[in-house]
């Protein structure tokens, strides 16, 4: 009898933790075998809930201590098959924690064969200052799946187009 009521209570703490694990799909989770080391994995929050065929805004967030270097333009490579569609002019770059400091986007650049988006700021963002890049009126891939936004940037003053890694979102559809 202490085993069967055991047993029922164990069961129903794990079956009130599957809502809570299930509302939470829109941030990143503890992610093993990803291929990417622990410390490129970047944070992101998908506001809508990141459904396939659906409208959603795509926080991406690095931090500062990324940001080794000022930065003049942001590079966001994604997979081949990724098929949603970016607003590039709903882009927006927010620079500092919390609510942070919005900042005015000179240039954004969609190349759609090359899987690529540049987003280029007004003015330099100085380093160490945490950035969260916002893709809003993003439509989802039609399929689920997990897709890698790789985060590359340039600097001001490099003579040549050098782009650095900075890492990796691991964004996942349902």
């Amino acid at each position: 009898m202490r085993r069967l009521l055991s047993a029922v209570a164990v069961s129903g703490f794990l079956l009130a933790g599957v809502p809570a694990i299930t509302t939470a799909q829109g941030l990143p989770g503890l992610t093993l075998f990803s291929g990417v080391k622990s410390e490129n994995q970047l944070s992101y929050r998908l506001d809508f809930g990141g459904q396939t065929r659906d409208w959603d805004r795509y926080r991406l967030r690095i931090p500062g201590k990324k940001l080794k270097m000022a930065v003049e333009k942001f590079v966001i490579a994604y997979p081949d098959y990724y098929d949603g569609e970016f607003d590039t002019d709903e882009i927006e770059i927010k620079v500092g924690r919390g609510k942070g400091k919005k900042v005015k986007v000179s240039e954004v650049k969609w190349d759609k064969e090359g899987k690529v988006i540049e987003i280029i700021p007004e003015k330099p963002i100085p380093a160490g200052k945490s950035t969260e890049l916002i893709l809003s009126n993003v439509e989802n891939p039609d399929f689920p799946g997990t897709f890698y936004f790789n985060c590359l940037i340039q600097s001001p003053g490099d003579k040549t187009a050098l782009t650095r890694y900075v890492g990796t979102w691991i964004i996942g559809i349902n």
